[in-house]
């Protein structure tokens, strides 16, 4: 079953019970009660940041954050469109208190998450924030429908002597019972040398003469086993911590469990409980760890029958936000899902996804069907077979569609939508610089840094024409009574272009310029296709600048022969 999330509505519980059940250990940081009517956990410590988890026998969990100064409870008959099945119930109370974590390491871990991740400021405040969080974790039952109370006393051993009666374990040991008999007093041995039993040991009140141990060696039976490793180590530098085997919680409701306590940490690190399958954790001998397999192929292998994943959850304890991720995978994709923002599967994979789908480079280049992107500056290379394509589509207006790609006769630009227009910006304030319609009309806002104009090659390609040196080779001047023979054959005309009929037009048809001249047209596969303005511009400049000279020789001429008029006019006499 996928994991499941569903809100927990609780309140926070403004009544306390005014007595527990069973009293809290020290090592507890909460009190727990489990009634008819619920469950409560009051907080027996200070915290800032609280998180209540529950997890149910059929596979849901149940979560729920709060702020520290509060309890909280939780009722699993009143969830909504939820029916508790009979089974055992885990709980786990996280309580964090980040204002212990120094200062300045806090805030260069918050700072952290937004740049590049320092590990070792990572490391160093995962620590602190693990000692600054607490963790609490139990059960309790439902039998029948109703929650099992958490202050019910397990009858002890019954015992078959005069005085016998139905008592729990602890005032059984109270009452140092040991023989049928209560006339005999037993005190507790000391056997100062080895004991060696042949045999096999039974230690508990319900042991039994003639014990069938099987195979057996050593059994504990009784209703509350336990095993205690004290050490009592007590020179300086002698590691003394103590530790504790525990199977089973002793109260009622709780959980068939075996656990590792840590008793001096009052921590319990391990625990394993009741219904575990077979080769829930299996290590072999390579170390390899396998979930739920005993032949792991790798160092971490998880093995289920739908959808093996891992969940990856911050919670609030240590002053961040909390965030939930899931990384599984199944038959239909490898995926990484957002549990807090919605179960979004933000990042999918789907099986017979080719070798490299995505590659990226040690330079950063990302390589989409190639393992060795190289881009000219950095970015994303696209390499497959055929046609190599990037399609950007909205889904919000009515599917309209772009791709940018390349196929076997070269690169390409085109929308997948009818009647869409293509265009770009570079400032949508300023509006499309290049416009192109669907009937394949091209509109250009300006041409700049092409001085003159454009100019085409001869496959039909735009560019600017420039007018710098260091792009032209200078040949010589542009002989005038070559120019003034262009300009006098070139014929303008008058019409309009076929897709505006309705536009006049002014111009010269580039195959007869180019029958003048050669050189004042461009070709498109060997054609003429665009006649050069600039080359037009040259010639016109070219005449116009020996019109002008040729009406300054004849403004001259026409002033010498005035002055000579007036002076044969002063030199004559006059006749009246």
């Amino acid at each position: 079953m996928y994991y499941m999330q569903r809100a927990l509505r609780v309140g926070l519980f403004l009544l306390m019970a005014a007595t527990i059940a069973l009293p809290a250990s020290a090592a507890d940081i909460v009190a727990f009660d489990a009634s008819a009517s619920g469950l409560t956990w009051r907080p027996l410590v200070s915290f800032e940041h609280g998180m209540l988890t529950v997890s149910t026998p059929d596979g849901l969990v149940f979560s729920e954050t709060f702020k520290g100064g509060s309890g909280i409870s939780f009722n699993p008959t009143g969830q909504p469109n939820y029916q508790p099945p009979d089974g055992t119930y885990l709980w786990q109370v996280t309580l964090g208190k980040p204002s212990a974590v120094n200062a300045k390491l806090r805030a260069a871990a918050g700072a952290n998450r937004a740049g590049d991740g320092d590990p070792d400021v990572e490391a160093a405040h995962r620590a602190a924030s693990a000692r600054a969080t607490l963790i609490q974790s139990g059960a309790f039952q439902i039998l029948n429908g109703a929650i099992v109370p958490s202050n019910l006393v397990e009858p002890g051993a019954k015992s078959a002597g005069a005085g016998s009666g139905s008592m729990t374990t602890d005032a059984f040991r109270q009452a140092n019972w040991i023989y049928d008999d209560p006339a005999v007093r037993q005190v507790d041995q000391v056997i100062p040398d080895d004991l060696i039993v042949q045999g096999s040991a039974c230690v508990g009140l319900d042991c039994v003469n003639n014990e069938n141990f099987g195979f057996d060696t050593i059994r504990l039976k009784e209703n509350n086993t336990r095993i205690h490793f004290d050490d009592t180590s007590t020179q300086a530098g002698f590691p003394a911590n103590d530790w504790r085997l525990i199977a089973n919680d002793s109260a009622s409701g709780g959980s068939s469990k075996f656990s590792i306590e840590d008793s001096t940490g009052a921590k319990t690190p391990f625990t394993i409980t009741a219904g575990a399958s077979t080769n829930s954790i299996f290590v072999d001998s390579t170390g390899r760890v396998g979930f739920r397999t005993s032949t792991p192929v790798l160092d971490l292998h998880i093995n289920t029958g739908n959808t093996p994943a891992v969940r990856l959850e911050q919670n609030n304890s240590a002053g961040f936000t909390a965030q939930t991720w899931d990384i599984g995978a199944n038959e239909a994709n490898f995926f990484v899902r957002d549990v807090t923002g919605g179960s979004k599967l933000s990042f999918r994979v789907r099986p017979g996804a080719p070798t490299s789908s995505i590659d990226i480079a040690a330079d950063g280049d990302v390589g989409m069907g190639t393992a060795s992107p190289t881009i000219n500056g950095g970015g994303l290379e696209i390499s497959r077979t055929g046609q190599a394509a990037v399609r950007i589509s909205n889904t919000a207006a009515s599917g309209k569609k772009v791709e940018l790609g390349v196929d076997t006769t070269g690169g390409f630009i085109q929308t997948l939508t009818t009647g869409a227009t293509f265009r770009i910006f570079t400032d949508n304030a300023a509006g499309p610089r290049v416009n192109v319609d669907s009937a394949g009309n091209v509109t250009l806002s300006a041409l700049t840094n092409c001085g003159t104009g454009i100019k085409t090659d001869g496959a039909g390609l735009l560019s600017c024409i420039t007018s710098t040196r260091e792009t032209k080779n200078v040949d010589g001047d542009l002989l005038p009574h070559v120019a003034l023979a262009n300009v006098m054959a070139l014929r303008p005309q008058i019409g309009s272009y076929k897709e505006s009929p309705d536009v006049p037009e002014h111009w010269l048809i580039a195959e007869e310029a180019a029958a003048v001249d050669p050189a004042l047209v461009g070709l498109a596969n060997g054609k003429p296709y665009v006649v050069k303005t600039q080359n037009v511009v040259a010639d016109l400049i070219a005449v116009v600048q020996l019109q002008q000279r040729r009406i300054e020789e004849q403004q001259r001429f026409i002033q010498e022969q005035q002055r000579r008029l007036e002076a044969l006019e002063q030199a004559s006499p006059r006749k009246n």
